[in-house]
């Protein structure tokens, strides 16, 4: 364990606090015209997966755990868990779903993520931030909203749901957020 401050915590890290593990899911800073700065900190329980809201000053020691965080190539669903292989030794781990949990409609077969490993379990996962997708289904465009600055709802080929320009169809391949689902640009692909 090491203390770091507050202000320095970052999604996927691992923090013990009261004897327990936590992963990070969520860590915004607050800096207020008045007052002290503070960071807010959503985070999970590694040891039952409750979901738990803490505030600090972002000068605050919080004590951060060492995790392993290992590249791996996504495989495959099965169930209600993510298969995945590490690429040297080929060795497979099973991850979860409430670990990969927002993540999971993004992951594509062979996608390269990073997984933070403790005691040989995988507690957090880091995917790229940007993907590429195919739009499935999208609204045609409505005369004389071309020449403005317009977006439409589509439905991508993952399931996620987001706005496009209007100049884009069913069929064009798009680059996405992850973090989102919000629309970058046209694929060059």
């Amino acid at each position: 364990m090491v203390s770091v401050i507050a202000s320095s915590v970052r999604k996927g890290n691992v923090l013990e606090k009261d004897g327990k593990l936590y992963v990070i899911l969520k860590a915004e800073s607050i800096h207020p015209g008045k007052g002290t700065p503070v960071t807010q900190i959503e985070m999970r329980r590694i040891g039952d997966g409750v979901k738990v809201n803490e505030r600090y000053k972002t000068t605050d020691a919080v004590e951060r755990a060492f995790v392993e965080e290992r590249k791996y190539g996504y495989l495959y669903q099965d169930g209600e868990h993510f298969v995945f292989m590490e690429p040297e030794t080929f060795e497979q781990l099973t991850v979860d779903a409430d670990v990969v949990g927002e993540s999971a409609p993004y992951l594509q077969e062979g996608m390269e993520v990073f997984l933070s490993i403790y005691n040989g379990t995988a507690v957090a996962i880091d995917i790229p931030q940007r993907v590429t997708l195919e739009v499935v289904e999208t609204e045609p465009v409505v005369k004389g909203q071309t020449a403005s600055n317009s977006f439409k709802p589509a439905l991508l080929s993952n399931g996620v749901r987001t706005t496009v320009p209007g100049h884009i169809n069913a069929g064009t391949r798009v680059v996405v957020m992850t973090a989102d689902g919000a629309y970058v640009e046209r694929a060059k692909d």
